[in-house]
């Protein structure tokens, strides 16, 4: 199990070479504050100095340090295929090839590429430094510093300091596959300590979390940390390790680190001889050896599934990328008819991607016949914005001078039209919308259908340009159908209508019915022939002119001048008799007579109404799907073609956005990088490492 370091180790080469930073691959963090005696823990465990000092911020970009055990064979192998002279190396991603024999170098590198990204003002950066080591004396480890916790700004550093370098720890530490390594000096309180808070955010079981105690040998005199490392403080389920760092004396005299390991040991065996065997750096590193591998093992099931997910993602992104163009001509049509097929399908509802979250295509159309269209016809009120005022007008100007024996047809016929007329709104507003989601259908195909034309965008929006101009051009026309439409139905009011018909004889059997219940209601004393009209003209003096006469000459003159209002100026004062100034009631109770006129209008005009607005219901749509849709189905691959598939045009036409050759080479690299991993973890099934 030991191999599988290496492993992961591999896999992050692999990564690392197209900068992905996708997979989240098992590694060690350490979190820790400012002067917490994390780099020492980190160059104790490397067994040389390798990192910068001094005082303040020294970490300003995490360093992912990859240790890598060489064994004498290997190193052999590896110091006459690269030339190096030594046994331990080191080798940085941003500088290639280039192995560093020399450790103050690659310190002194690791300083100038942090300046070059983070500046030299004492400001952090998320993106990484990569190095690795490779040494005899050093276990497989994969391990990240990360900037020490800090509360105040100092010197010209950001005032949010603070919260830059919590979101960057947080960014590590919340991988689920990464083993927080939280340092805390014992010279502090253990219950203050701001890494194993930080821990706690995101582990609060402490499942991944271990702790390390440094500075043992700086503790007030009398007070030493036996509670703290048996775990009594602060219990951590991976364990508590204490250590002794280097003093700043110790590295200004150049002391190494392989003496202070030295020292270590002696110090607690001194201090702590029960626990020196479960403390110290030799058994740190042990333990991160061990649990770094139990923790690779324990995600290489979920890893391997990642990587073929992510596999089979890029792999379809490369697709819809497409190859370099070879063929213009032929790639032309082909993008122009599938794209024409494509926006017939959706229409019809055959598309390969079909839409969930709303209605799309033929489907929305439907609606909008069915339910838009339907329901706004049934919600138009037969006798609406029509009053019986303007009823009874229109009845007595069809009369003309002379008074009606019957109701006259022609204010039916005017009454009837100017109600149909209000049918044509609606119907044009039904062709509006259509046409609206023709044009939504462009987009869509765009988007989820054809991925293809994305990578031409000049194609692209001449597509959208000749559908746009073929469906403006057939709206005026299907406008025109809807509204002739309209104007049959205004042009022959069909009173022979069967359903019409039937509607006036129920309606005249209605009145005949209440005619004779009338009659029967009627005193026997009554003559049957002063039973019908007089009664309605004695209420309001409208009826036949004999019962106006006698109405008239019953009457005295003050009451009909109480009736009839102030009578105009008179003619012997000078003034002139205005016949029109006499005042016409704007409301007033309706004789029996023309209350049934009205009644027998209002039914007759919601009869062929309901006729009217059945046949628009039925012709509107038919009428949009034969001259919009229909057609422009039909005509959309020939219009195209005709349009667009033209030798002057090819070169413009097929011209890839800026950025499309970059992700394409972008998409194929990551592609191969997973199938690489993938393959070095099938290797790993192979040798039954896993």
């Amino acid at each position: 199990m030991e191999a599988l370091i290496p492993v992961i180790n591999k896999l992050q080469d692999v990564f690392n070479t197209v900068g992905a930073d996708i997979i989240q691959l098992p590694q060690i963090a350490v979190v820790g504050t400012q002067s917490s005696g994390k780099s020492s823990v980190l160059e104790s465990l490397v067994g040389r100095d390798l990192l910068p000092r001094g005082t303040g911020i020294v970490t300003r970009r995490p360093l992912i340090l990859q240790l890598v055990h060489v064994d004498p064979e290997d190193r052999r192998k590896t110091s006459d295929e690269n030339g190096v002279d030594g046994e331990e190396w080191g080798k940085f991603l941003h500088t290639k090839n280039k192995i560093y024999t020399d450790f103050d170098e690659i310190r002194q590198e690791i300083e100038a590429e942090t300046e070059r990204v983070s500046g030299n003002n004492k400001g952090i950066s998320d993106e990484p430094i990569h190095l690795k080591i490779f040494s005899p004396h050093v276990v497989n480890l994969t391990l990240v510093d990360l900037p020490g916790i800090t509360k105040v700004p100092v010197g010209d550093q950001p005032k949010d300091i603070e919260i830059q370098i919590r979101e960057l720890i947080l960014k590590y530490i919340s991988n689920p596959n990464c083993i927080i390594l939280a340092v805390t000096a014992a010279n502090t309180d253990m219950a203050t300590s701001e890494a194993l808070k930080v821990a706690r955010e995101v582990d609060p079981d402490g499942r991944r979390t271990l702790a390390v105690v440094t500075k043992l040998d700086l503790m007030d005199a009398g007070t030493d940390a036996m509670d703290v490392l048996m775990g009594r403080v602060i219990p951590v389920k991976l364990g508590l390790i204490g250590v002794v760092n280097r003093s700043q004396l110790d590295i200004n005299t150049k002391k190494s680190v392989a003496d202070a390991i030295r020292d270590e040991y002696a110090f607690l065996q001194k201090k702590y001889p029960s626990l020196a065997n479960r403390n110290g750096t030799k058994y740190l590193a042990r333990t991160l050896n061990r649990l770094l591998m139990h923790h690779i093992r324990d995600c290489l099931p979920e890893l391997k599934t990642r990587i073929n997910v992510l596999a089979a993602q890029y792999q379809s992104l490369l697709s819809s990328y497409g190859e370099p163009v070879d063929d213009k001509s032929a790639t032309l049509l082909q993008l122009i008819t599938k794209f024409a097929a494509e926006y017939c399908n959706t229409i019809e509802g055959t598309a390969k991607y079909i839409e969930t979250a709303e209605l799309c295509g033929g489907a929305r159309i439907c609606y909008i016949f069915h339910e838009t269209f339907g329901r706004t016809l049934e919600s138009v009120d037969p006798l609406g914005g029509l009053t019986t005022i303007d009823v009874l007008t229109a009845i007595r100007n069809a009369t003309g001078p002379r008074p009606a024996l019957f109701v006259p047809e022609v204010s039916f016929e005017l009454l009837v039209k100017r109600q149909v007329k209000r049918l044509e709104e609606p119907s044009l507003r039904c062709v509006e919308l259509v046409h609206e989601e023709m044009q939504r259908i462009i987009q869509h195909c765009s988007n989820y259908s054809t991925q293809e034309l994305l990578r031409f965008p000049k194609l692209h929006d001449a597509i959208v340009e000749v559908v746009t101009s073929l469906l403006r051009k057939r709206l005026p026309v299907t406008n025109e159908m809807v509204h002739n439409l309209v104007a049959i139905e205004l042009a022959y009011i069909n009173t022979k209508h069967p359903d019409f018909a039937d509607a006036c004889g129920l309606m005249n059997n209605n009145i005949e019915e209440q005619r004779r219940n009338r009659m029967r209601e009627l005193p026997s004393a009554v003559p049957r022939d002063k039973a019908v009209g007089p009664q309605g003209d004695q209420e309001t003096g409208t009826g036949n002119w004999r019962g106006m006469l006698k109405k008239g000459e019953e009457g005295q003159p003050e009451d009909k001048f109480k009736q009839q209002g102030p009578l105009p100026a008179s003619p012997q004062k000078g003034h002139a008799v205005n016949l029109l100034d006499v005042p016409v009631p704007v409301a007033r109770k309706l004789s029996a007579r023309e209350q049934r006129d009205c009644e027998v209008i209002e039914r007759l005009i919601k009869s062929y109404f309901l006729i009217v607005r059945k046949n628009i219901q039925d012709s509107v749509p038919k009428a949009v799907m034969h001259f919009l849709v229909n057609h422009v189905k039909d005509s959309l691959q020939s219009e195209l073609v005709g349009q667009l598939y033209k030798s002057a045009l090819l070169d413009d036409l097929l011209t890839e956005s800026e950025d499309m050759a970059q992700r394409r080479n972008e998409a194929a690299d990551m592609l191969k990088a997973l199938q690489k991993a993938s393959q070095v973890i099938a290797e790993i099934r192979e040798t039954h490492l896993w």
